[in-house]
């Protein structure tokens, strides 16, 4: 079976906005899905990238542009008036979900995804961790019992990350061909990449 690591940060709009493609298109082509959650702000450090804060106002501007187009274009709801907020929480209830093997995790990080950019509401905040993991069909004690292993695993899918060449959010790396895409505008040629595996 094909393998395929996804690399993404639950605070990236653009990670939103990929909504449930992969997953159709990993059931289209047989494929399976590692969600690896990871500090996207740490990625950029790491890899040459420059946190939005610090990002040229041009930059900036063509950013509060292009992911409004890009929602219309979509038919997403996006809530362009997110402040920042702590992405480890959710990332370890990512994590630990996947890690107890049951339930659809592509639906949790959607969850997550959506709870941030079409509800704005806020990931870190345990109430709603909670709540998105019981939408998701998950236990929300999850997320108590869980955060060890999600820090310990949230910190080596960074280390991850880097090794496979990794710096921005989505990102996803076939693993049988080593072949990458990043960006949810590049869901196109990775379903046409997999379709020749």
């Amino acid at each position: 079976m094909t393998q395929i690591d996804y690399y993404f940060g639950t605070i990236s709009p653009w990670a939103y906005l990929a909504g449930d493609r992969l997953e159709r298109m990993a059931q289209r082509h047989g494929a399976s899905v590692t969600y690896r959650p990871l500090d996207i702000l740490q990625l950029f450090d790491r890899t040459g990238g420059v946190r939005p804060a610090d990002r040229h106002a041009s930059r900036m501007d063509y950013r509060a542009q292009e992911l409004p187009r890009w929602a219309e274009h979509l038919g997403m709801p996006l809530r362009m008036d997110v402040g920042m907020t702590n992405m480890a929480p959710s990332s370890y209830a990512i994590i630990a979900a996947q890690e107890a093997g049951a339930g659809d995790i592509g639906a949790l990080v959607r969850g997550f995804l959506s709870a941030r950019f079409a509800e704005g509401r806020d990931i870190a905040d345990d109430a709603v961790i909670r709540d998105v993991l019981t939408a998701s069909g998950f236990d929300p004690a999850i997320a108590d019992r869980g955060l060890f292993v999600g820090a310990e695993e949230y910190g080596r899918n960074l280390e991850r990350a880097v090794e496979a060449g990794v710096f921005g959010s989505p990102f996803y790396v076939v693993r049988e061909s080593g072949q990458k895409f990043f960006g949810q505008d590049r869901l196109d040629f990775l379903d046409r990449h997999l379709a020749t595996l």
